[in-house]
Formats: C-alpha cells, sequence, structure tokens
C-alpha cells in the first residue's frame, strides 16, 4: 500500500486513487516570464519521481501542468522589454520544456494555458458571484474569505489572529498574516495592463492568478481529483485560495491529497534574487552528465527536507551516477560460473526498494537497498563468485529501478545507453575467458565480430567498456 504525507492533515495516509487503477495530478507549472531556476526544477522533478512511482506500481496516471502566461510578472516583464505578452511567454515557454527535457522529465498529458482557458475562468468567477461567495468592487471581482469557514485548513491559520486586509488590493501574492479578500478578476488598468485583458460578462479585465489553477484542474481532472502538487512556497496563500473558491463553487472537495517540495537552498539559505543566489539549470550544467548529477541529487534527498545545493554535492552526484553507469555496464558483461549468492538477494533487496518508495518516496532508504546490493554483488565478483545468472538478475533489477531513478541508462551525449543483445553479451564474456587464458587470437576474433556488429570494446583496469562504432 502506498501512503503518501497529505500537507492537508500534515499526516501520511493510505493512497487510493478516486478511479480505481487511475490517477490524476495537477502540478502547478512555472509562470513562464523568465527562465526557471532551479528550485522551480527540483519541485518538478519531484513530481516526476511521483508519477514515475505510480506507474511503477501499476496504476495509469493523468499528469496536468498549467502555464502561468498572464499574471502581474507576466505582464510586468512584456511592458518592459517592450515586447506583445505571447511573444514573452512563448520564448520562457520554450526554454522551460528544452530544461524538462535535458532533466529527463516526462512530459505531462496536458499542459493548459492560462491565456487560453479566460472562459471557463468567467464561469467559474460567475458561479461564485451567484452564490454569494463573490463580490464585485471598483471594477474588480473579489473572493469573500469569511463565506469559507474552512479557509486556513491547508496552511494551518489562525481565522482568530488572521489580519484581514482590506478589499480592493489586487496583489497576487502576500504575507500569511494578511489574508485579505483575494482578488478572482482584476479589472482593466490601463497603465498596468495596456494591451492585455478580455471583454467577458463580468467585465473588461483579466484573471487573477488563484482562479486560473482552480478552473484548468477541474477542467481536465473534474470537480475532486486525486492529487495536486506544487512547492512548500505555494501553500499560501495560492493553494488555500484555490480549494476556497473551488470547493465553494462546487460543493465538492476540491482534492484528497495535497503534496509539497520543501525548498532547494543555496549556501544554506533560501535562493533569493536580491543575493544572487538565484541559479538556472544553465548556470550549474553544461553536459548530459551534468544535468543527471542534479536529477540524482534531488532524488537522494527526501522531497519534505530542504536539501543544500553546493558544487560539491553536484560533483559527488555525478560520482554516483558514473559509479551506478560502470556498475551495469560490468554486469553486461559479468558471470564466471559461480553459484552467484542467495537466490533470495535480488528479490529482497526489490521488495525493500519498493517498501521504502511506497513509504512516502523514501528515496534515501530505496538508494541504500540498492546500493546494498551493489556491495554484495562487487565482492562476488572480486571472490569470482558472481554467476551469469544472478549479473543478469541484478542488471534486469537495475533497469526497472532506472524507470524510476532516470540516471542509469544514460549516454553522456544524454541518449539510451546501447543495449547489448545476449548473444553479444555472451561473446563478450567468451574474450574475458579468452583473454584470462591467453588465448589472444580468439580474443581478437571476437573483438572483431563485435565491431562488424557495431559495438567497439576497450579494455580498462576496471573491465571491459563497450560503445557504439
Amino acid at each position: 500500500m502506498i501512503r503518501l504525507f497529505n500537507t492537508l492533515g500534515r499526516r501520511k495516509q493510505d493512497f487510493a486513487p478516486i478511479r480505481a487503477g487511475h490517477v490524476g495530478i495537477y502540478s502547478c507549472g512555472p509562470t513562464v516570464y523568465d527562465y526557471a531556476h532551479i528550485g522551480n526544477l527540483s519541485t518538478f522533478l519531484f513530481v516526476d519521481f511521483l508519477r514515475r512511482w505510480l506507474e511503477f506500481r501499476g496504476l495509469k496516471v493523468t499528469h496536468v501542468m498549467n502555464l502561468t502566461d498572464v499574471d502581474d510578472k507576466t505582464i510586468r516583464r512584456s511592458r518592459q522589454e517592450g515586447v506583445p505578452l505571447r511573444e514573452l511567454t512563448d520564448r520562457y515557454a520554450e526554454a522551460f520544456f528544452t530544461d524538462l527535457k535535458k532533466l529527463g522529465i516526462q512530459p505531462a498529458h496536458v499542459y493548459p494555458r492560462a491565456t487560453e482557458h479566460v472562459p471557463e475562468m468567467v464561469a467559474l468567477i460567475k458561479s461564485l458571484l451567484e452564490k454569494g461567495r463573490a463580490y464585485e468592487k471598483g471594477g474588480s471581482v473579489y473572493f469573500r474569505i469569511s463565506s469559507f469557514p474552512g479557509y486556513g485548513r491547508l496552511a494551518l491559520l489562525d481565522q482568530r489572529k488572521m489580519l484581514l486586509g482590506a478589499s480592493g488590493v489586487d496583489a497576487d501574492e502576500y504575507e500569511k498574516e494578511d489574508a485579505r479578500d483575494f482578488v478572482l478578476w482584476k479589472g482593466w488598468k490601463p497603465d498596468e495592463d495596456g494591451d492585455v485583458f478580455w471583454d467577458t460578462e463580468i467585465g473588461r479585465g483579466r484573471p487573477g492568478w488563484h482562479i486560473e489553477c482552480s478552473a484548468m484542474s477541474m477542467k481536465y481532472l473534474g470537480q475532486t481529483f486525486d492529487i495536486h502538487t506544487g512547492g512548500v512556497d505555494l501553500i499560501f496563500p495560492h493553494h488555500e485560495n484555490e480549494i476556497a473558491q473551488s470547493e465553494s463553487a462546487s460543493g465538492q472537495k476540491f482534492v484528497n491529497f495535497w503534496l509539497h517540495r520543501e525548498h532547494l537552498r543555496f549556501g544554506g539559505e533560501k535562493m533569493s534574487k536580491s543575493l544572487g543566489t538565484i541559479k538556472s539549470l544553465g548556470d550549474i550544467v553544461a553536459t548530459p552528465s551534468d544535468a543527471a548529477a542534479f536529477r540524482y541529487l534531488i532524488f537522494s534527498s527526501h522531497y519534505r527536507m530542504p536539501l543544500n545545493f553546493t558544487n560539491e554535492a553536484l560533483a559527488a552526484a555525478k560520482r554516483t551516477v558514473k559509479h551506478l553507469r560502470d556498475f551495469r555496464s560490468m554486469l553486461l558483461v559479468a558471470g564466471n560460473g559461480g553459484t552467484g549468492g542467495p537466490d533470495s538477494l535480488v528479490e529482497d533487496t526489490r521488495q525493500r526498494f519498493i517498501a521504502e518508495m511506497d513509504d512516502d518516496l523514501g528515496s534515501p532508504g530505496a538508494l541504500a537497498a540498492l546500493f546494498g546490493l551493489m556491495e554484495t554483488v562487487g565482492k562476488l565478483r572480486l571472490q569470482n563468485k558472481l554467476s551469469v545468472s544472478l549479473a543478469t538478475a541484478v542488471s534486469a533489477f537495475l533497469d526497472e529501478v532506472d524507470c524510476v531513478i532516470g540516471v542509469i541508462n544514460q549516454a553522456d551525449d544524454g541518449e539510451e545507453k546501447l543495449r547489448l543483445t545476449p548473444a553479444q553479451q555472451e561473446l563478450i564474456r567468451e574474450r574475458e575467458t579468452a583473454r584470462s587464458q591467453k588465448d589472444w587470437n580468439r580474443a581478437d576474433e571476437i573483438r572483431d565480430e563485435l565491431f562488424r556488429q557495431g559495438i567497439k570494446l576497450e579494455d580498462t583496469q576496471a573491465g571491459t567498456k563497450f560503445a557504439s562504432v
């Protein structure tokens, strides 16, 4: 049974999807006014690991991730640069997708853009107005927090201590102590919005940030869905406001499980533009190996624990990824007829890996199980006791694990590594035997035969390595 830590309630709960065998996930995506920083990307990696694990456990996943392409930040930046809003957001959306590809993050099934779902937002706002949960003031529409008694449950707010701000302030972001009636629809302000507006039944203007995610998530996943993800910085006000407006409109529970990734820190502190500690992927990644290292670094830390990013930590992760890849390459040509260790070795490790990951994506414990297996196999190899059957079984298990981790079966050019057929693996093992018996002619014949098949061999102190010709 998979157990996940639900931010709503602050406890682990057994996870069961609303529809048997099918999970709906909504992730707050990027605001496409700038390059995503590595803190943002750590959250998107967490979602990728979550989705991969659910699929590993046999569940079908529908993943929706929005693109915020109209809000205070996007409009401000487009005006600063003197370019149309769409031109600006297309540029940074494309950069975002490039980053996802570099990190091996599976694309979401749907990437709804806010600007393409304004009718759905207007319909939702109209419903809230009709129910008395929202009101118009100065051309804008606001949600009435006092009409929703459950406000504050997600962020653990004490309504008795909240300083309710005066309505009429349209800022999307604010401090927890200032839980004001929040804006659903922003009346058009020519000096601020320029040509960014929609003429609708509720007036000329544009949507507020919070209503965007409610409208898009419910359109693609229904009024109640399984999992909503994001960084911890979105718990308040964004996710708190999503709950209030969504449940007020539908009368149904909005989301069953809320999962949030903790901050990625830099130098022990939260990343900050003012301190110059905001890093984009391009700042830390020069090669596909660097990207794999960052991916591994995020997986190696539990998603609910803050992670301090350093160059040293990234370098250590890069060494570990190389170790994993070299180990798997060794397995493909290893085996000498030994007994190979206990028959249950791989299956016991597999069950430990599953148990750790089922427990709220316990990746550190899962990796400990994996490295324990690798240590045992390494000792067997040194003792000339590693059988072909065990090497094959461990290799297959690594392939299975890598469906989740996503760093082992990648070459330095970012493409999937060369896969050897069983016959080719056997030829390499035969060559190793020939070399140990100093049968150089046979060893050369096998090397030449594999070269004709498009495989180049290299003999090193760590063993025989192979690559495409």
